[in-house]
């Protein structure tokens, strides 16, 4: 379940690298030599037929300071230029953006446009060991993250609704996310230094993802509408950029079907948990058309225990 993020409603491209660029560009393949999963944890990644290094990388940076260090271009230049062959689908008709807050996080972008609408699509690569799934090649530091070999490649990839795209000189400056969800945090509990903030997030992720999900289909963890940003995305599971576009008319309608009842899903959602028999989601699931469910009749999801008995999720479309 995708979890609350304190994130601002604009994205800003400070710093793109036409290296970085140029090596995407070159992308010919849309094959996906590779199988998907989530792991206990309920994150994405995907197996890799091989392993790749992940190079020792600055824990650091000034989230002031919208460039990076050289040094840190050139390891994820030469990453990119691995990863590529492993998965070239998830980097094809990209464009790569830094983002200063979050260095461990390599972001890469598409605008998509669908009836005057423009979408984003945000895929970000996460860098982080991971101690059960990555092999140590060279220990980190206090300044840099250890050096690892690894075959799991974890990311997320969302379609992200834009109310406009700011320019600057004709260059792109900054996304505005279109704001679909007036609020997701509805008080406190607690008291003193016990005090938790309550949010509706998960339970809006689950009443979108249920709406739209085949009657009694079953596909925990993934869940394919999330609110995340304030808004409703998609989250993508076919990374190819035929199947990202396929995809992007279901967000387009979901979002279209949802607007004009979004009021009376928050209000529902702040006085009671998520159910499937709250009466405004009945109302909508009968309500809604079933062309809009297609895209995940043939989802499965198959539950097993890895090497160290953990318990993963294979999912298949």
């Amino acid at each position: 379940m995708p979890r609350v993020e304190n994130v601002s409603r604009t994205i800003q491209l400070f710093y793109t690298d036409r290296e970085i660029n140029s090596i995407l560009s070159q992308i010919g393949s849309d094959s996906s030599p590779f199988t998907k999963h989530y792991n206990q944890s309920e994150e994405l990644f995907l197996k890799l037929k091989e392993s790749f290094t992940v190079p020792a990388l600055p824990i650091h940076h000034d989230v002031k300071n919208p460039y990076p260090t050289r040094d840190y271009v050139v390891k994820i230049r030469e990453l990119i230029s691995t990863l590529v062959q492993h998965a070239p689908s998830v980097f094809k008709d990209l464009t790569y953006l830094f983002e200063p807050t979050e260095i461990l996080k390599p972001n890469f972008f598409k605008i998509y446009r669908i009836n005057g609408e423009n979408y984003l699509y945000l895929v970000k690569i996460d860098l982080l060991f991971r101690a059960r799934d990555d092999e140590i090649i060279t220990q980190g530091s206090n300044d840099t993250t250890p050096s690892y070999r690894t075959n799991h490649l974890f990311l997320e990839a969302n379609l992200i609704p834009l109310a406009h795209i700011e320019l600057d000189g004709g260059k792109v400056k900054a996304f505005h996310i279109k704001q679909t969800i007036s609020q997701t945090w509805i008080g406190e509990r607690g008291r003193g230094y016990f005090v938790q903030g309550i949010w509706i997030d998960d339970d809006l992720t689950k009443f979108f993802s249920k709406l739209f999900l085949p009657q009694g289909k079953r596909t925990y963890p993934y869940y394919p509408f999330i609110c995340k940003y304030k808004t409703v995305c998609l989250n993508i599971i076919d990374f190819s950029a035929t199947g990202r576009k396929q995809q992007l008319p279901y967000l387009h309608r979901a979002i279209q079907f949802l607007l004009p009842e979004m009021e009376r899903i928050q209000n529902a959602l702040k006085n009671a948990d998520f159910s499937e028999n709250l009466p405004i989601f009945k109302e909508l699931k009968s309500r809604v058309p079933p062309a809009l469910s297609q895209p995940w009749e043939n989802l499965n999801i198959e539950v097993y225990l890895n090497e160290e008995d953990m318990k993963e999720f294979k999912v298949d479309i």
